[in-house]
């Protein structure tokens, strides 16, 4: 077994064999648009990294199908083509000119690993190789494209590694674009959706920030992922995939006890609530120490005026929910399910919008490790539909984020490969409450 996780943290050896950029098929001279309240606290952030797997044979076709495909979904995407940059004010904006670089496109060969390699549970080692961009900031924005995609040839298939700037957009837009891209390479003409690229109509306070280069960065921000240091734990990383009679099970036991005056819990509720109480129980906290469940909310829907569900940016905030780790777990399930139930109804248009002026009034650029003491913080949706994505030659087989962004406590989730409700809980732990969280028969709803 041993040998079996070290196997598992082998680093793949991967080469570059060229580099090249994508623009818009078409010139679309310059464009340019502000960032707004909901994208600037993410300039401290890496690239938001995911990785997607396939099976396929001829891969130099592939690739030239993903670059023809790229440069047409760019005419709609533009804004990914373009730099960060900053107007006579200090104020952040994303523009575009068509003298720009546009996309980084690496190909890169792997040809030693077989899909089947990459379809671990265990540990991210294996991805690191494969997605661009490892632990570069936001803020780099100002000098690299805001897009970095790299496509590695294995043995019997692909990899499309991709590196999104945090600062330009959230899960709810990358997805967008990833279904638009494949419709195009999938032989349609044009996209079923164009991106909502108006940021100004959900915010428009212009804030200046006095940040100019990465090591303006928060120090913290500037730490390995995972560091083996004094003040970085190992990691681990594992997937924990619930099928959808398990999900089922989760969610029918916390609503089997309904209090008055509470609504029924929704299935990311019940969840949320399962693996909040398993960590807590791996990390042994005592009794009265805190900890803090964090949700990254997308607020398309609940600002005033709502923005279409194709809005282009970050329309997220984080959502924060604490108790005592005794408190938690001295309760059932639906204890942890309400609190977070309370907060995620709690955060309206009022809401938000306070927050907004508060942080307008004294900016803060986040560190990605930022979600709160003792925390589980939850990132990604089961709602993205990640495994539709489909260029033409059949789905992923494993869909997965990169290295970058992680730490003790985060938390993606994934709608599961076979569909239905399933759901794939991808978890960044401190490995001492890793092995302990690996064997809750609680957790993992084992007899």
């Amino acid at each position: 077994m041993a040998g079996e996780a070290l196997n598992n943290q082998t680093m793949v050896k991967v080469t570059v064999l060229n580099k090249t950029h994508v623009k818009p098929k078409k010139p679309l001279g310059r464009r340019e648009c502000q960032l707004i309240t909901f994208d600037l606290p993410y300039l401290g952030f890496y690239y938001n990294q995911k990785v997607l797997i396939y099976k396929g044979e001829n891969f130099e076709d592939l690739v030239d199908k993903l670059k023809d495909g790229l440069s047409v979904v760019l005419e709609d995407f533009y804004q990914l083509a373009g730099k960060l940059g900053k107007d006579e004010d200090g104020v952040f904006k994303v523009e575009y000119d068509d003298d720009m670089d546009g996309v980084e496109v690496a190909v890169a060969a792997a040809e030693g690993i077989e899909v089947a390699d990459l379809m671990e549970d265990e540990g991210t080692a294996k991805l690191k190789e494969l997605v661009p961009y490892n632990l570069i900031l936001n803020l780099e924005g100002l000098h690299r494209p805001l897009l970095a995609v790299q496509l590695t040839k294995l043995k019997d298939g692909l990899a499309i590694g991709c590196a999104f700037n945090h600062a330009i957009l959230d899960g709810t837009a990358t997805w967008h674009f990833m279904k638009s891209w494949a419709q195009i390479c999938s032989g349609s003409p044009s996209i079923s959706v164009p991106p909502f690229l108006e940021r100004t109509k959900a915010r428009n306070t212009r804030v200046k920030l006095n940040l100019s280069k990465p090591s303006d960065a928060p120090e913290h921000a500037n730490l390995a992922n995972g560091d083996v240091n004094k003040t970085e734990p190992p990691l681990r990383e594992k997937i924990f995939r619930f099928s959808e009679s398990a999900i089922d099970q989760i969610k029918s036991k916390v609503n089997s006890n309904p209090s008055n005056g509470s609504k029924p819990f929704s299935t990311f509720q019940s969840l949320s609530a399962h693996v909040w109480h398993a960590i807590t129980r791996a990390r042994q906290l005592k009794p009265e120490d805190y900890t803090v469940y964090t949700v990254f909310t997308d607020c398309r829907k609940r600002i005033d005026p709502p923005m279409p569900e194709s809005y282009f940016g970050n329309l997220i905030q984080a959502i924060f929910t604490v108790t005592a780790a005794g408190l938690l777990l001295a309760n059932p399930l639906e204890f942890g399910a309400a609190l977070i139930q309370k907060a995620i109804e709690m955060h309206d248009s009022k809401a938000i919008d306070a927050r907004n002026t508060e942080w307008e009034n004294n900016p803060k650029i986040f560190e990605y490790k930022d979600a709160g003491m003792n925390c589980v913080a939850v990132g990604s949706s089961p709602r993205f539909m990640v495994y539709d994505i489909d260029f033409g030659w059949g789905k992923p087989e494993s869909v997965r984020s990169g290295t970058n962004n992680r730490f003790d406590g985060m938390v993606y989730l994934y709608p599961g490969k076979n569909g239905g409700r399933s759901i794939d809980v991808e978890v960044s732990l401190e490995a001492g409450a890793m092995e302990k969280l690996e064997k809750d028969k609680e957790f993992l709803l084992e007899a």
